[in-house]
């Protein structure tokens, strides 16, 4: 077992747990910038690694009645079709150089938004009242939680990222009347099929470091049990900020690399 790879998934598994993102936002520039694994294979390891943590997740919240089934069945139907149509287009152009420059760019990018979107998030958990109003007033909710879900599905195929932050603050701004544990549950179990569909394209591909993702999941699997037992209990006060500020900073990293 590689102890490193082990504790990173920790993290990652047990940030999940605790806030909904952390699976692609953190994991793969990490094994990017610290453990310099091939932008490729890290998306494509990591994109299993999110689908087979989040599994675990997802029955957990599911045996504490923390999903709402109906904004993931809402969700999925844009992001599965814009996850499968991401890598048919993508496919042809994989392996190229030119291509692999624009994963670590759109993964930045990627960062970028998700730091806002947690900002965002977090700013309008305390404004739930507001938010309510404003959901009630929208007619076409189930319509626009489909682009959102397209947004997410086309994000977490190219890079990874996406289906933590944006997933979380969209059903936020949604579904403001569920709890947070509900959001978080919820959020977890939509990017199951996206990152399932997007880490098989990658496999079809070789792009998957199979030791890799198994030392990965040694740490994950409790974490995000941990993680989970927890998210009712830290301040999202304490939490998002932070995880926002390390993002952008990743970000940054990754543009200047």
């Amino acid at each position: 077992m590689h102890w490193s790879y082990a504790l990173s998934g920790l993290l990652g598994g047990f940030l999940v747990g605790l806030t909904g993102v952390g699976g692609g936002s953190l994991m793969t520039p990490l094994l990017i910038l610290v453990f310099k694994i091939n932008p490729l294979s890290a998306v494509g390891t990591d994109l299993l690694y999110a689908a087979i943590t989040k599994l675990s997740g997802t029955l957990i919240h599911h045996r504490k009645k923390n999903i709402d089934w109906h904004a993931v069945s809402y969700l999925s139907l844009g992001s599965i079709p814009a996850s499968l149509i991401t890598l048919s287009l993508a496919g042809s152009h994989w392996q190229q150089e030119s291509f692999r420059a624009t994963i670590r760019y759109s993964l930045a990018l990627a960062l970028f938004l998700t730091a806002l979107a947690l900002l965002w998030g977090w700013r309008n958990l305390y404004r739930r009242e507001t938010a309510i109003q404003i959901t009630q007033e929208i007619s076409y909710k189930r319509f626009i939680s489909v682009i959102v879900g397209m947004v997410i599905g086309s994000l977490v195929t190219l890079s990874s990222v996406g289906a933590g932050a944006v997933g979380t603050t969209a059903l936020l701004l949604l579904y403001p009347k569920l709890p947070l544990s509900r959001i978080i549950g919820t959020d977890i179990a939509h990017a199951i099929p996206i990152t399932l569909i997007a880490g098989m394209g990658h496999l079809a591909l070789g792009e998957i470091n199979f030791s890799l993702l198994i030392n990965l999941l040694i740490g994950s699997i409790p974490g995000i049990w941990l993680g989970t037992q927890l998210n009712s209990k830290i301040s999202e006060k304490v939490t998002r900020p932070l995880l926002a500020t390390l993002l952008a900073g990743i970000a940054v990293k990754l543009m200047l690399t």
